[in-house]
């Protein structure tokens, strides 16, 4: 390590702090990453879970919005040997009686599986995704700025301020499109009858069609990996089996950034922040936590409906109403007896996540944010309603409850994966209302994790924002 002092210094090597170092490297600043783990990456690590050969995805495995994202999409990754495999099929969601809603990368193609809904669909769809990169550019960018694109804009914001409720209601008579929509909708872990709930499904299923849902060949790990190549190829620096505690920590540097929750930035600052800010900071508001289960399979989850195998991700929940119905359960503190499940199946894809013979899944579902109560069965049961005989493939689980996803990520508090509750209020408030929520009112010290805009998903864009506004203030003309 250089003995020089750095330029800037990124606490966390998540996929916003990877993005945030590396962004820095590219300005020409010199840049060390610290990680409290051995090895990089947040959201993005891979481990056997279950029995050896077995590789799962610790958190993250579809990679919808790294492929939608700028910042990834001006990276040259695949020279470090980073490798994505697109399913034939981005989503499907089953229905009782074997029928099932595919969402193809067709929004036509899409359209022709929804019945009477189909007309409805395209008109729906279709706009939106002949302006993706228009409307991710609004998607992905930092709450407080003149959209680029405002027709695109507006047009989004239109659809996307109502809840998923009232414009499928609205807009479908059919369980599958309704069904669909809802489950993409539900990614916002809000009350579907909530304001902006609309916006999550709207802008999912857009991605899903414009760019697909791909996976990382060999695990999410390799995507990290990739990322820390194109940060030492930058002349970056990363330490890892690295914890901070405090500022003491660390050595000096102009700038540091923190890929954590606003809640350990208020712990590992201190004294260094202003007594409000850090109180406010302290008062930032996490939603539900998850339960996740990861597999090892004798055998492919054997859906009963045709056309759910050809698909990366499924979603278990039933109707629109059953999702609703779930998720408002989840909302209130309670558990859902018949959640809805969130299920990837990597291995059907992927020959490289098992040994000959063997798959691997997993699948989580939503429960109130620090729960302690098992959800397995139901998951399980859920899954087993619509691939019948699931239960007999099952060689061996991993189960993780939110303490022990906490425990493993301490930015995921009580098991929240989406760096704090996207509601109306903190959507545009992420940490706390600023102007610049990135910058803090102390000189040099920045927050760049998904607490920030635009929040959750492995897109990096929170650390992109953050990195400029530090080359922003800090940097420009102090050479």
């Amino acid at each position: 390590m250089t003995s020089e002092a750095p330029d800037a210094i990124v606490v966390g090597s998540g996929p916003n702090g990877l993005a945030a170092a590396i962004t820095l490297a590219r300005a020409g600043r010199s840049v060390v990453v610290y990680e409290g783990h051995p090895t990089v990456g947040g959201g993005m690590r891979s481990a056997e879970l279950t029995l050896p050969g077995f590789v799962h995805d610790i958190c993250s495995t579809v990679q919808g919005t790294s492929v939608a994202s700028p910042f990834f999409r001006d990276l040259d990754l695949g020279r470090f040997g980073l490798d994505l495999i697109d399913p034939p099929a981005p989503l499907a969601h089953p229905l009782d009686g074997g029928r099932a809603a595919i969402l193809e990368r067709s929004v036509s193609t899409t359209a022709a599986g929804l019945g009477v809904d189909g007309a409805a669909y395209r008109r729906l769809m279709g706009p939106l995704v002949r302006d993706a990169d228009k409307i991710m550019d609004l998607v992905l960018g930092p709450i407080f700025r003149i959209p680029r694109h405002p027709l695109a804009a507006a047009r989004f914001g239109r659809l996307a301020r109502r809840s998923a409720i009232g414009l499928l209601r609205g807009r479908f008579r059919g369980d599958e499109a309704q069904a669909l929509l809802a489950g993409v909708s539900a990614h916002s872990m809000l009350r579907l009858e909530r304001p902006l709930t609309a916006s999550f499904g709207l802008a999912l299923a857009l991605t899903a069609h414009a760019y697909g849902w791909p996976i990382v060949r060999g695990g999410t790990q390799h995507l990290a990996d990739a990322l820390a190549a194109e940060l030492r190829s930058l002349g970056g620096e990363i330490v890892t089996d690295h914890p901070v505690g405090s500022l003491a920590d660390l050595p000096p540097a102009r700038a540091v950034l923190f890929d954590t929750t606003p809640r350990a930035l208020a712990r590992i600052a201190g004294d260094r922040l202003p007594d409000g800010y850090r109180r406010r900071l302290e008062g930032f508001r996490y939603g539900p936590g998850i339960v996740k289960v990861d597999w090892a399979l004798s055998a492919p989850i054997p859906w009963q409906a045709d056309g759910v195998e050809r698909a990366g991700t499924v979603h278990v929940g039933g109707t629109m109403e059953e999702i609703r119905a779930a998720e408002a359960d989840v909302s209130s503190g309670r558990h859902p007896e018949r959640p809805f499940v969130l299920v990837v199946q990597p291995s059907r894809f992927d020959p490289t996540r098992a040994p000959d013979g063997g798959h691997t899944g997993w699948a989580y579902c939503h429960v109130p944010s620090g729960s302690t109560f098992d959800m397995t069965e139901r998951i399980e049961a859920q899954i087993e309603r619509f691939a019948p005989g699931f239960g007999d493939t099952i060689l061996a689980r991993s189960v993780r409850l939110p303490v022990d996803i906490e425990a493993y990520n301490p930015n995921y508090i009580g098991g929240d994966i989406n760096g704090g509750i996207q509601d109306l209020r903190q959507l545009f408030t992420r940490p706390v209302a600023r102007l610049d929520p990135y910058g803090t009112p102390t000189r040099g010290i920045y927050l760049c994790s998904s607490s920030t805009p635009p929040g959750g998903g492995v897109h990096g864009m929170c650390g992109v924002w953050a990195a400029r506004s530090a080359l922003r203030h800090e940097f420009a003309g102090r050479d």
